[in-house]
């Protein structure tokens, strides 16, 4: 036997680490003082369970010898020894004996904590229990997937895995801080770590301890966390007493100590015990004292909603939060079914369509979520949808949210029918063609009514309808076509006559309306739909007559690079401009460099589209050209292709006997002219043998042989002449061909020659040439003229010679014109001409540097002979003075001598009557 004091000592001496079963046997059981065992057993925290486990039970039995004596205090008479006072009830005795023995008062708040030690111990090892199991499963779990990895090369892989089950597994808190700690603070670390079986545990055989302060329990644990991990522990609500379900009491020990009795704990509380003892049984509950009570239904709503908020905002998984939601539903929890409906619509679009979460920059939150408007949210919903997933996603999307807004309506008591058809077709007529073509499809008759996205074949007319003519797209031709042979079609019977009559009133009134004016600048498929929601099946049947041939006409169009939107043609439908400048800018912009046509197929083919957009189909409908004949479609036709230069298509289709260009020589002949007169007035260098000269000149040649043609191809020719001379327009800048067409007195062109080409006077010739080809064939006037200027230069270069040839030509032609001239008749083109020749004459006659006398004479002849009477004396004047003297000498008057506005120069195909006047040098001599 081991004596008491080598005991206590022995004990002092142990460090905690150091304790074990035996030593709790056989040094701390043997000691006589029942206190000091039990002190010594509620001071110590191992780490291993057993050796805790013994000292708790060695405390327990230690102090069973002081319950026993305070239970018989309770069986005295009820009156404290010593004492004249009575004492009623157990309470008041157990506190008097606690106050006259302090050591079993002692005793009975150590059994107090080490019977609390001892449920904690209990909770430790149920709570390792389990953290045993879940490894095992864990490894075992493990093990099955190896099993299915064929690799004999693992053997390194398959002794860490060996060595790994071997490795115990470490609790969460060390069983001596699991002890010692505030089990609120324990229970809280556990929630935050997610050790939930350990909450669990607490919870469950801890209720009285916890109970008041679950929320903050519930709160520690992590906005992540899966709600079905603790769904056991989420508030509930009970429907019989209206407030929060209470959780049932359960205990490690059936039945309750007796110094853990409320009399006993009553009694200890007023007993006046060391700071030691005080210790040992600390209060664990700080929260508010209104915590501690069952919550109302109302408040349990709000702290689900403001946990889902939470989560949301923290973490952004819908799921989770969706998740706890519904776990509340299941417990009971009243008014969460808008928020589940929210969450759940919000999942869809958050989890089912990964692009709306990778490409949106704002988080998806409930206050966004309930801020948007429904239209908003069903674009949200097929914002990334694509023509093959529109009509899956409208299904197990879009119907449910429209399912949901239409039950909340009804519960608000505000019922609106109308709103999913009216969400749905909102977002079809925004929605691009291909997505639209993809919905039209998805609601043909053909499928089961239960299929179609839009069962009323009625509202997919209409959708289809403003949804072609609101977009304004060029290229989409097949889509268009597609949405078209989705769309339903009725057998409506009327005549022919109320067919054309209906369908121009139709279009007429689709073309006022799309017509844009400053009330709508831009007439929508929104609008468009307003407009088409009143119409009957036999408008919307005319209707759908009128777009396919409109369907038809914008295909013709774009294949030939004219694409137009749809609702041009009913704009167009009654403006015979419009109509007619587009079928040019067909015509012309097809022939373009860029779209250029190689083949006669292809000009036909060209021809044969045109020609089909004339008159109206057999259901009387207009097509694009309703307004224009097929005369003047071929006549632009026409048009277009000489504007192209293929003049040997042009040829050859005029010449065709299977051709359907039915033009009329005449018309044929206009149309050359007017290319040409283009390509001319366009040119931008007078050379006829290049560029659009050369395009102008060739363009004459398509028709047959005409008066005309001629005419304007010499003056193509006369054109390239006259910028062989170097015409300027400015200085430096030559004469461009549509400045040569415009001036409207041609022979000052020719003027402008003989003024820049210091040797043009020589070939008189070549000047009457240009002179017939500008257009004055026939013109003995300008002949005249042009030899008048001819010889003036002539005279300004001192080429007397030449000077005196072209006047004797000039006098040739005119005495030509008076001898086809009959008598006595006042041809004014006579009397112009004579007037010409007679001062051309008269001006070479009287020049002092002629020196042949016999020729100047001759000339002072002919202008004698040809100048009118009130002229005579004018010329005769200077013939007498100066006949002696063979009109020559210094007395002659010269022409350089003239003032500038007195000279016989021709200016602009005038000759100005001369009044002679003796020059100084004239006048000294005759004096």
């Amino acid at each position: 036997m081991v004596s008491a004091e080598s005991s206590y000592t022995r004990w002092e001496t142990l460090k905690d680490e150091e304790v074990t079963v035996s030593d709790v046997q056989d040094t701390l059981a043997p000691a006589n003082d029942d206190l000091w065992v039990a002190a010594a057993c509620v001071d110590r925290f191992v780490s291993d369970e057993v050796v805790q486990r013994s000292l708790i039970e060695l405390g327990i039995k230690r102090t069973s010898a002081a319950v026993e004596r305070c239970r018989e205090v309770l069986l005295l008479p009820s009156r404290a020894p010593g004492s004249s006072d009575a004492v009623n009830g157990p309470k008041e005795l157990l506190s008097v004996y606690f106050t006259d023995t302090p050591e079993d008062a002692q005793l009975c708040h150590i059994r107090t904590a080490l019977l609390a030690r001892l449920d904690r111990l209990n909770s430790f090892a149920e709570i390792y229990k389990e953290l045993l199991a879940k490894k095992r499963d864990e490894e075992d779990n493990a093990g099955i997937d190896e099993e299915w990895e064929d690799d004999p090369w693992k053997e390194e892989g398959e002794a860490s895995t060996i060595a790994h089950a071997a490795s115990p597994v470490q609790p969460p808190i060390p069983l001596q801080d699991f002890l010692a700690e505030d089990i609120l603070d324990m229970a809280c670390f556990f929630a935050s770590q997610e050790c939930f079986d350990a909450v669990r545990t607490l919870i469950t055989y801890h209720r009285s301890c916890l109970w008041p302060s679950r929320f903050a329990i519930l709160n520690s644990i992590p906005c992540h966390s899966n709600p079905s991990d603790y769904r056991d522990f989420l508030p509930a609500y009970d429907a019989a007493t209206d407030k929060e379900l209470a959780s049932p009491l359960r205990r490690w020990r059936t039945e309750e100590d007796w110094v853990e009795s409320p009399q006993v704990q009553a009694a200890l509380s007023q007993t006046k015990l060391s700071a030691e003892f005080e210790a040992l049984h600390p209060i664990s509950a700080n929260v508010a004292s209104q915590e501690s009570q069952l919550l109302s239904a109302q408040r349990l709503t709000s702290w689900y909603q403001k946990r889902v908020d939470q989560v949301i905002s923290s973490t952004g998984m819908l799921d989770t939060a969706l998740s706890l939601v519904q776990h509340g539903g299941s417990l009971g929890i009243p008014d969460l079914d808008e928020l589940g409906e929210d969450l759940s619509l919000m999942t869809r679009l958050v989890y089912d369509i990964p692009q709306a979460w990778a490409q949106d920059d704002e988080d998806w939150t409930l206050a966004r979520w309930r801020s948007m408007e429904p239209s908003k949210v069903v674009g949200a919903y097929l914002a990334h949808s694509t023509p093959d997933t529109v009509d899956k996603d409208i299904s197990r999307l879009i119907m449910p949210y429209l399912f949901v807004l239409e039950s909340r309506s009804e519960r608000a008591g505000q019922p609106d029918p109308d709103l999913p058809e009216r969400l749905l077709h909102n977002y079809v007529l925004g929605a691009p063609l291909d997505i639209v073509a993809a919905i039209i499809e998805a609601s043909k008759r053909t499928l089961l009514p239960q299929q179609r996205v839009i069962k009323n074949d009625e509202d997919v007319a209409r959708l289809a309808l403003a949804c072609l003519y609101g977009n304004n797209s060029l290229t989409e031709w097949m889509t268009m076509n597609r949405i078209f042979e989705c769309l339903p079609a009725w057998e409506i019977g009327s005549s022919p006559e109320d067919e054309a009559d209906e369908a121009d009133a139709t279009i007429a009134s689709l073309g006022e309306f799309v017509t844009p004016s400053t009330a709508h600048p831009q007439c929508g498929p929104t609008d468009l739909l307003f407009f088409f929601k009143p119409l009957p099946v036999t408008s919307l049947s005319r209707a759908l007559d009128i777009l396919d041939v409109h369907l038809q006409s914008g295909q013709i169009f774009a294949r030939w690079n004219v694409p137009a939107p749809l609702r041009w043609f009913l704009q167009s439908a009654g403006n015979v401009i419009e109509q007619r400048a587009w079928a040019n800018r067909m015509a012309r912009r097809t022939g373009a460099a860029a779209d250029k046509l190689g083949e006669m197929q292809d000009w036909e083919w060209l021809l044969d589209d045109m020609l089909k957009l004339c008159g109206r189909n057999e259901s009387g409908v207009p097509s694009a050209f309703g307004l224009l004949t097929e005369e003047e479609v071929s006549s632009i036709f026409f048009s277009g292709l000489l504007s192209s230069g293929r003049f040997d298509i042009a040829k050859a289709l005029i010449h065709s006997k299977h051709g359907k260009l039915t033009l009329q020589a005449s018309k044929i002949e206009d149309l050359c002219l007017a290319a040409s007169c283009e390509f001319y007035d366009n040119a931008s260098s007078a050379n006829y043998k290049v560029g659009d000269m050369k395009l102008a000149y060739d363009c004459l040649n398509v028709p047959a042989p005409s008066q005309q043609l001629t005419k304007e191809r010499d003056f193509i020719e006369a054109t390239s002449r006259l910028s062989s001379f170097n015409v300027m327009s400015r200085p430096g800048i030559p004469i461009l061909p549509i400045e040569i067409r415009l001036t409207k007195d041609r022979l000052s062109l020719i003027s402008r020659v003989l003024s820049s080409n210091a040797d043009a006077y020589k070939h008189t010739q070549v000047m009457l040439d240009l002179l017939h080809k500008l257009g004055f064939r026939d013109d003995v006037v300008a002949e005249v003229k042009t030899l008048a200027m001819i010889s003036d230069a002539a005279l300004q270069a001192e080429d007397f010679t030449r000077a005196f040839d072209t006047n004797q030509k000039m006098i040739d032609v005119v005495f030509k014109l008076r001898s086809a001239t009959s008598s006595g008749s006042s041809d004014p083109r006579l009397q112009e001409a004579s007037e010409v020749c007679w001062l051309a004459c008269f001006q070479l006659g009287r020049h002092p540097e002629f020196p042949d006398v016999e020729q100047k004479l001759t000339l002072m002849g002919r202008a004698l002979e040809l100048c009118p009477a009130d002229k005579l004396n004018d010329i005769l004047t200077p013939w007498r003075r100066n006949g002696t003297r063979g009109f020559g000498g210094a007395q002659g008057t010269t022409c350089r001598s003239l003032p500038p506005s007195e000279t016989c120069c021709y200016k602009a195909g005038l000759f100005p009557a001369i009044t002679l006047k003796q020059s100084p040098r004239s006048h000294n001599s005759s004096s």
